[in-house]
């Protein structure tokens, strides 16, 4: 496994949870072993996303749907606390009397924006919508690009999944401020290599089984797709038609998810990569089949690990229930810390988070009796 990039001196750990019903923080030193819980944070508001700004390693943003504001964003400059609501959440701009607008349902993806870029901050909405905002949050914009001119052109081929359109999967390369991508649910992946100006597909590769034709280029359904920090020329992508890699200047994905056994299948929602080796990445399958319970296959927890980009995956369970588990485990709720041996955690549907600290090895449980789990994001304190 590479080590080129060395991971940070062990410090304290924090875990930001955003659920049905609120925003938890869980807090550990470096052991990672006992946790002592703050919150809820916003109880009774639905949070999709909780995001910590890695540049100041301080400014938390939260995206939440509330009963009485509707859709907007929280913004902490002091680690959670206190709070502030966006003076001017995404929102779409009003159109003219007669005319047919839309409106944002929810705001459901965060990701800060790029480490020159200060107080950059991009948002992902449902339905569809790109925003950003150029003050740490404070006030978003439409990214016009986007909004009014790649979405009208794909606007018949963004249909509604169980879960609504979504846009999500927001991502910077680490070299380029200006090179974008951004997954849509149901609609695509796309590149912008102009901050958002201009967009192209890039879905060649990604098999689409429920489209009258799997070859289109655009009407594909990303699950999530991720960028390795260290290698931004790799990319992975858990898709509704499996598991996949993408490595530049290629434009042309490769189903790595083949390789899984063929009883537990290659479709799921999250994908995580170690922080430091770009062929090392965890997935956590669900059941695709027939009518798509969404459930561990056979009620049998696991996540499932490639140390050599996706040729060949191990199960890892240990520690988790052996039978009548039926665990949904959500795109935004299983991500990585980066200390020396990596900790893995995950949130359910069914209000659990599970922890490892060996890599998947060993697994064990942080907490039970959440709500509805959204998302799970990692923060290391200074």
């Amino acid at each position: 496994m590479s080590t080129d990039h060395h991971s940070p001196t062990a410090r304290n750990i924090t875990l930001l949870i955003g659920t049905r019903k609120g925003a938890f923080i869980y807090r550990s030193d470096a052991s990672r072993r006992r946790w002592r819980v703050e919150g809820p944070h916003f109880l009774g508001s639905i949070v999709n996303h909780v995001a910590l700004d890695p540049r100041d390693a301080r400014t938390l943003l939260v995206a939440a749907k509330t009963g009485h504001l509707g859709p907007t964003v929280f913004r902490s400059g002091d680690g959670g606390k206190n709070w502030a609501e966006a003076k001017r959440p995404p929102a779409f701009r009003k159109v003219a009397e007669g005319e047919t607008g839309r409106a944002v349902d929810s705001v459901f993806w965060l990701s800060p924006g790029h480490v020159s870029e200060t107080d950059v901050w991009y948002a992902g909405t449902a339905p569809v919508g790109l925003f950003q905002s150029r003050d740490g949050g404070v006030t978003w914009e439409e990214v016009a690009g986007f909004n009014d001119g790649l979405f009208p052109r794909i606007q018949e081929h963004v249909t509604p999944g169980p879960d609504g359109s979504l846009l999500h999967s927001v991502l910077v390369d680490p070299r380029d401020p200006r090179h974008l991508y951004i997954g849509l649910s149901i609609g695509g992946t796309f590149e912008s290599m102009d901050g958002g100006n201009t967009w192209t597909a890039l879905n060649k590769g990604i098999e689409a089984d429920f489209l009258p034709d799997s070859n289109a280029e655009f009407g594909h359904d990303p699950h999530l797709t991720a960028l390795h920090p260290h290698n931004p020329d790799r990319l992975y992508q858990q898709n509704h038609c499996g598991m996949y890699r993408l490595d530049r200047p290629s434009v042309e994905w490769k189903r790595i998810g083949r390789n899984m056994p063929k009883e537990v299948g290659d479709i799921g929602f999250p994908v995580v990569l170690h922080p430091r080796d770009p062929d090392c990445a965890w997935i956590f399958p669900m059941d695709g089949t027939e009518v798509w319970p969404r459930v561990s296959p056979g009620g049998r927890p696991a996540a499932y690990r490639t140390r050599d980009g996706g040729n060949s995956w191990e199960r890892q369970d240990r520690g988790f229930p052996s039978e009548q588990a039926w665990w949904t485990v959500k795109r935004q709720a299983f991500c990585a810390d980066p200390f020396d041996s990596v900790g893995l955690y995950l949130g359910t549907t069914s209000g659990e988070i599970w922890g490892s600290v060996d890599q998947g090895e060993s697994w064990f449980q942080i907490a039970a009796h959440l709500p509805h789990i959204y998302s799970v994001t990692t923060a290391v304190e200074a």
